[in-house]
């Protein structure tokens, strides 16, 4: 009997030790993106068939009040060498989370956050200045999704008409580095 007790009381505590995931609708509006923190390995397929690889290491900084990205490609011919970061910023007084991209392409692009379920949202609305663009107002967005403890999916989108549809433009699966 204390055998089967003993028995009891150990299979319990070894159950208390496993993670417990929180339902991402109960995470705080503030720590919305910290399941990103992390190294991750990123893959995706090209348009040839072929597999792009990037590794991905996502810290906090400044008192973790800010989500720094450090984004760099492997191996795609299309990519190589291409390399970015982002700072990623939770607004208390506004309430909404802000994001900054920049690269070694000399791009600058900033979003704004919103969330819809369980997807995290980074969203940009501009209006075209040159080429077929010129003064057409673009939307571009990156959605986090699927998210679990060791992975993740995003996805980089484009809408033309308001938001009222998204092209697919890269699509991006995330598994924590080892």
């Amino acid at each position: 009997m204390i055998h089967s007790i003993v028995s009891v009381l150990i299979a319990l505590m070894s159950l208390s030790s496993l993670p417990i995931e929180t339902p991402q609708s109960q995470v705080p509006l503030d720590k919305k993106f910290d399941f990103w923190v992390g190294k991750w390995n990123a893959t995706w397929k090209n348009a040839d068939g072929t597999t792009g690889q990037a590794t991905n290491e996502i810290t906090k900084i400044l008192n973790n009040k800010v989500i720094q990205e450090n984004f760099q490609v492997k191996n795609d011919k299309s990519l190589k060498g291409f390399h970015g970061l982002s700072f990623s910023v939770y607004n208390p007084f506004a309430k909404v989370w802000k994001q900054t991209w920049v690269d070694n392409q000399g791009a600058y692009l900033d979003f704004y956050g919103k969330f819809d379920g369980d997807k995290r949202i980074f969203e940009r609305k501009f209006t075209g200045a040159a080429g077929k663009l010129k003064g057409k107002t673009v939307m571009q967005r990156m959605v986090f999704y699927n998210i679990k403890p060791d992975s993740f999916d995003w996805d980089w989108e484009t809408s033309m008409d308001e938001g009222k549809t998204w092209k697919l433009n890269w699509r991006i699966k995330y598994t924590k580095a080892k």
